[in-house]
């Protein structure tokens, strides 16, 4: 559905710059006395409608880019998470943190708490968390959105920074590690975020040019076929050009 809509918009504006050309055409004879449909306006609703839609296309890689290189960053968190509860395994720390640190691995992870709804502290399994489909009652499912996973590294950093055994050789799984990992997450998240609005801005940009009730390109391309049709009546040539051009106003 979506190409099909993107390829409806490159119609109307193909079809425009045809009904320009036999406006051209015309010569003198097209003379609008409405100033939305002269031969100037045309012309300059249809780069509009032009700049636009290229616009949109842009912001459409953007995301894409954006997407790509969250996933990217995003991929080994849950094997790093399983690494960092060996690598404190190792240095023998107190049970509850032993505990802290698996409760939060299990998050990242996506896996059931033991038991069914509760984790090891008690605590119930959050409510489902929108946009990820969630209908709720396992951790499984409800806290694996982008946000919550960093969450889940904020909250596993702060569990391991409390511990003073924890001081692994590994730069990846050290604290200094986690951080610049998780700064890196968050900027991740943040660009996806970001290049999502410019690409809604850009789409409500491009609707605007082209379809706007009174100054949109298919308002414009109607009102030239009522024109031509006045200047050289329903059974002219002329008319039949204009005619054959078909314009819809497509809802994003």
């Amino acid at each position: 559905m979506a190409n099909f809509i993107e390829v409806g918009h490159s119609k109307n504006i193909a079809n425009f710059e045809d009904l320009i050309s036999f406006c051209i055409a015309y010569g003198t004879t097209y003379n609008p006395a409405n100033s939305n449909i002269t031969i100037t306006a045309l012309q300059a609703k249809h780069a509009a409608a032009l700049a636009d839609l290229q616009a949109v296309k842009t912001a459409k890689t953007a995301i894409d880019n954006a997407t790509n290189l969250r996933e990217e960053i995003f991929a080994p968190c849950r094997l790093l998470s399983t690494r960092i509860i060996s690598a404190l395994e190792a240095v023998s720390p107190s049970k509850l943190t032993i505990d802290d640190a698996k409760t939060i691995n299990r998050k990242i992870q996506g896996k059931k708490a033991p038991g069914g709804k509760k984790d090891p502290k008690g605590e119930v399994s959050p409510p489902p968390d929108p946009g990820t489909g969630d209908k709720g009652g396992t951790i499984s499912t409800s806290q694996q959105s982008y946000d919550s996973l960093v969450d889940h590294y904020l909250k596993l950093k702060e569990t391991l920074s409390q511990e003073p055994l924890y001081a692994p050789n590994e730069v990846e799984l050290s604290i200094a590690g986690l951080t610049t990992l998780i700064t890196n997450m968050q900027a991740a998240n943040t660009g996806v975020i970001n290049a999502t609005t410019n690409f809604s801005n850009a789409r409500i940009t491009r609707d605007k040019t082209l379809y706007d009730e009174s100054t949109g390109l298919v308002t414009a391309a109607f009102e030239v076929r009522k024109y031509v049709k006045s200047l050289f009546g329903t059974s002219s040539p002329q008319y039949k050009q204009v005619s054959k051009l078909q314009f819809k106003a497509i809802k994003s």
